[in-house]
């Protein structure tokens, strides 16, 4: 079949009639599950199994729990999570082309896709076409919740199979997608049927254009393109090929400019030196293209040295309306010739994938109010004057900020808090959720240690059947990772189990490694910080930048890069977001791990 289609709108109705959903930036798939079959379809009919294993793996486990259910059939997007509000798309067309069997399986562990479900259009055989949306989505959610799937759509879960569950705000769903730079927004009529290959106005998409400016270099008049180009120091680089969006008018004048005072190329290509700058409409950056480009206006006043790459990120990433920046061209980290605005992009682009690590977690900063150049102090309190929307917890006598949101993140980033550094547990529990050993050398030229510490520890977990993470500190060592279940292990159990595991590496290798606590005795041995991880002490958070000069940040790994070809110097503010996008996010599932039984057994074995 043919899905029901969304007609494009500027405006989107209100009322009680109408409800509302994310527009993901991905594959319409439809999902058709019968006895002993599983079937994802794009919007053309073309299979995409063998593209997304892991989404057909996911339900092929709940072949039981599904047969009442059966012959089934969901309709939704086929996504790669950046946050709970955008997908990547060039991660899915990119997956969607790959043949090769083995890197399709490398994928779909780092870069893994989630097919997320707005409508129930089959059940048990039956089909729901006819009868109204909103009784449709209510069997929908009944059948998730049966079936134990995500009620919303959570990056960090792993069940690949998640419902968009509609919102009755549209204007709070708004700045969500906004927040998060997400594709845009749908509005359904709450009675509406389902239509087979209609483009129905019961269905709307408003979508979150971002408004580029640029330097119209070149004209081609075989295709009808207008190439269009940023300054990237005095580089001129081209950004865009746009033929859309202008009236008949705003074409000619063009095409006469170029034609008459352009130089020619070929017979059909006339290129201008750079005088001319436009707005142009598009809804994402892939990398080296505006995505669906549109003319939107003539830039009389813009002068062409102000078209920049600089300033395309700021167009790509608008800052949220709570958020105000102050100084945005002071210089942060000048060796990575990186200004405060940079910083707070870095943030808007990384900051999904560290606000799950600071979720709840009672926050202490480090602000370098002149750049790393200058001084630094430390921050638990929040200040007097911060805004409504920053979240507080008291603990003691310290109002902590706890910053489980964009907004939150970004005011802090305005406030030039460089490192995030957080305890082992929320402030809702008492016990930690995940045991860190630091692998601390006596200078980054030992980095060395840390990997041998490492790769040793890990044989250690292997034999224990204790599954861990690890991540680079930002400054010049390792940091080891073992989640833990809530409200399991205390603090004098865990302070057990990272004792054994440190004096047991020690006792192997007393002339590489030590506990000793001061520096004076440790000589030229990597030391192993195990008394570090107890109650309220704190860490530095994964995805944070350091106040280095170099601008390294403490970045997840995966463990096959621990290896002697790692150097913390390779992961800076100026490379992380692109890391994250071509490689995924190691620590991505972390907390879907417990390590209990593990654990409970090195335990006993201990306590023996």
């Amino acid at each position: 079949m043919i899905p029901m289609r969304l007609t494009p709108a500027t405006q989107l109705p209100e009322g009680d009639d109408w409800q509302y959903e994310v527009k993901y930036d991905g594959f319409r798939c439809l999902l058709l599950i019968d006895t002993n079959n599983v079937q994802l379809l794009s919007k053309t009919g073309k299979v995409l199994n063998p593209a997304f294993p892991e989404i057909e793996a996911f339900i092929q486990q709940l072949t039981n729990a599904l047969q009442p259910y059966v012959p089934l059939q969901l309709d939704g997007e086929l996504v790669h999570l950046v946050n709970s509000y955008k997908s990547h798309f060039s991660t899915v067309q990119k997956r969607s082309r790959m043949k090769k069997v083995t890197a399709i399986e490398q994928l779909a562990t780092t870069l893994p896709c989630h097919l997320v479900v707005f409508d129930l259009l089959k059940i048990n055989g039956t089909s729901l076409l006819t009868i109204p949306l909103q009784q449709r989505q209510k069997q929908l959610s009944l059948l998730f919740k049966t079936l134990d799937l995500p009620l919303s759509v959570i990056p960090e879960d792993s069940r690949y199979l998640q419902y968009i569950n509609p919102s009755t705000s549209m204007d709070r769903l708004w700045d969500k997608i906004v927040q998060f730079n997400g594709e845009g927004l749908i509005a359904k009529k709450a009675a509406s049927s389902y239509k087979e290959g209609v483009r129905s106005k019961q269905w709307l998409k408003k979508k979150f254009w971002r408004l580029i400016n640029v330097i119209l270099l070149e004209y081609n008049e075989l295709n009808g393109y207008f190439q269009g180009a940023v300054y990237r120091e005095d580089t001129l680089i081209p950004i865009v090929d746009v033929k859309h969006g202008f009236s008949d008018k705003e074409r000619q004048t063009l095409i006469s400019i170029f034609t008459q005072n352009g130089q020619r190329m070929t017979s059909t290509t006339w290129q201008l030196t750079p005088s001319i700058c436009v707005s142009v409409g598009c809804i994402d950056f892939d990398g080296s293209h505006l995505r669906e480009p549109r003319f939107s206006s003539f830039l009389l006043e813009e002068h062409p040295d102000h078209c920049t790459w600089e300033q395309m990120q700021r167009q790509l990433y608008p800052l949220p309306s709570p958020v105000v920046i102050t100084h945005r061209d002071k210089p942060i980290w000048p060796n990575c010739h990186m200004t405060k605005d940079d910083y707070l992009i870095f943030l808007q682009q990384v900051g999904p994938s560290m606000l799950p690590f600071l979720h709840n977690r009672l926050l202490t900063v480090i602000r370098y109010p002149h750049g790393v150049d200058g001084d630094a102090f430390y921050q638990k309190n929040i200040p007097d004057y911060a805004p409504d929307f920053v979240n507080t917890t008291q603990e003691d006598d310290i109002t902590y900020i706890t910053c489980n949101s964009m907004d939150t993140l970004l005011w802090l980033g305005n406030q030039l808090a460089l490192e995030f550094h957080i305890p082992f547990q929320p402030y809702t529990e008492h016990k930690p959720t995940e045991i860190v050993l630091d692998l601390d050398p006596p200078s980054v030229n030992h980095f060395p240690l840390a990997i041998e510490a490492a790769q040793r520890f890990r044989a250690i977990f292997n034999e224990c059947h204790i599954t861990s993470f690890i991540k680079t500190s930002g400054r010049k060592g390792l940091q080891l990772y073992i989640p833990l279940p809530k409200g399991r292990f205390s603090y004098d159990e865990t302070r057990t189990v990272t004792s054994f595991l440190c004096h047991f590496l020690c006792e192997q290798e007393p002339s590489l490694f030590t506990t000793e606590r001061l520096k004076k005795n440790r000589g030229e041995r990597l030391y192993l910080d195990y008394l570090q991880h107890d109650a309220g002490k704190t860490l530095i958070a994964p995805y944070s930048p350091r106040g280095e000069k170099e601008g390294t940040v403490s970045v997840p790994l995966y463990w096959e890069e621990i290896n002697e070809d790692l150097s913390p110097s390779h992961f800076t503010v100026n490379n992380v977001a692109d890391r994250l996008l071509q490689k995924g996010d190691p620590f991505r599932f972390m907390y879907e791990t417990t390590n209990e039984s593990a654990i409970e057994t090195l335990l006993s074995r201990l306590r023996e």
